[in-house]
C-alpha cells in the first residue's frame, strides 16, 4: 500500500477512535484537527493516485465528518439566499 493510502487508512482508524470517546464539546474540537490534517491527506492521495481516488477519500472523510459538512451546508446557503 502507498503511503498516501496508508495515510489516509490511518486517519480513518484516530477519527473512529477519537467518535468512540466521551466529548464535552460534542467532539467539535477533534473535527476540527481532523479537518486540518485530512485536506493534506485527500491532496497527497489525489497527488499520488489521481482524481478519482481522491473524490473516494474525500467521499469517505465526508461521510465521518457529516455534520461540520452539514453545518457549513447551512451557513452556504443562509449566505447565498439573503
Amino acid at each position: 500500500m502507498t503511503p498516501s493510502l496508508t495515510l489516509a487508512a490511518l486517519w480513518a482508524l484516530v477519527a473512529n477512535v477519537l467518535a468512540m470517546t466521551p466529548s464535552k464539546d460534542h467532539h467539535w474540537r477533534s473535527a476540527y484537527v481532523l479537518i486540518a490534517v485530512g485536506i493534506p491527506i485527500v491532496g497527497f492521495v489525489t497527488w499520488q493516485h489521481g482524481p478519482w481516488i481522491g473524490i473516494l477519500v474525500m467521499a469517505a472523510g465526508v461521510s465521518v465528518l457529516r455534520w461540520p459538512v452539514i453545518y457549513l451546508g447551512r451557513w452556504i446557503k443562509r449566505r447565498t439566499l439573503r
